[in-house]
């Protein structure tokens, strides 16, 4: 069962006749991670998606609260009796009519989720190794820092990683510099400083990078930056690791030829989870 505009109904309806999100990319989203009925990071993920939808001119409804955005979020969630913990999509696009050009900037949304097996986040100790992705580069612009339905450089990536045994692929952007990695943002530390992209690199602007810097600016003696990195920086490294919602914290264990601790990403996950706890 999926959530469209508020009615629940069968995943095989037709419900994407005419999707401008399936013609054109026009369209944005937002991936959830839901632990015994409550949205993680509720706040965060309605302030982007509201962000997403203004800076593709869609039109905000007038309904399309917080408490309704949790509501419609957590119906879908009760319906497929998910009651552990979940993950959930929630897709915004600009109403059917016009080419490029719309007719009209309202919008409808589509709901799915299914069931994950951990509530609370734990480190993946496997290996996991990864490379650059230059095929593609991803733009410095304020389209590359929201979540839209057109994902074609994280798509022929990902099959990329696949057909080269790589675990994830790191995107560069058109100078060349280290973004982030096919599914969140990567973090690098070295020696006592932890470093990220900015949001002006073409970066994501992650929920979960959001949440780490916040708690990695509270471990003493950690210095917390957000600057440029090079590849060549990567091959200096400690330590890498990417972040999303739905993982967390996935140490890199290999890059090319060297390979990482994963200290303090063992931290963060404590932490990160207490702070779950707390709330």
């Amino acid at each position: 069962m999926i959530n469209f505009n508020g009615n629940i109904v069968a995943q095989d309806e037709n419900v994407l006749t005419q999707n401008r999100a399936f013609l054109y990319g026009d369209g944005v989203f937002e991936t959830l991670k839901i632990i015994n009925n409550k949205i993680l990071f509720l706040e965060d993920h309605y302030f982007r998606l509201m962000a997403s939808m203004r800076v593709v001119r869609m039109e905000i409804p007038m309904n399309f609260t917080m408490e309704y955005f949790e509501e419609q979020v957590l119906k879908v969630i009760r319906e497929n009796k998910f009651s552990a913990a979940a993950r959930a999509r929630i897709t915004v696009f600009r109403n059917d009519g016009g080419l490029y050009l719309p007719k009209t900037n309202d919008v409808s949304f589509l709901i799915h989720a299914t069931a994950l097996e951990n509530a609370l986040y734990s480190l993946n100790k496997a290996s996991y190794e990864v490379d650059l992705y230059k095929d593609f580069y991803v733009a410095k612009q304020l389209l590359s820092s929201i979540k839209t339905t057109n994902k074609l450089i994280n798509v022929t990536g990902s099959i990329f990683a696949h057909e080269n045994g790589l675990d994830n692929c790191i995107l560069v952007n058109d100078s060349k510099n280290v973004v982030e990695v096919l599914q969140g943002n990567l973090f690098m530390v070295v020696g006592k400083k932890l470093s990220t992209p900015p949001v002006s690199e073409g970066c994501l602007n992650g929920v979960m990078r959001k949440q780490i810097l916040a708690l990695a600016k509270k471990v003493e003696g950690i210095e917390v930056v957000e600057e440029i990195i090079s590849p060549f920086d990567l091959q200096k490294a400690d330590e890498l690791f990417l972040t999303n919602v739905i993982t967390g914290i996935q140490p890199i264990t290999k890059y090319r030829k060297k390979e990482f601790t994963s200290n303090l990403a063992h931290l963060l996950v404590q932490k990160l989870n207490e702070s779950i706890s707390e709330n």
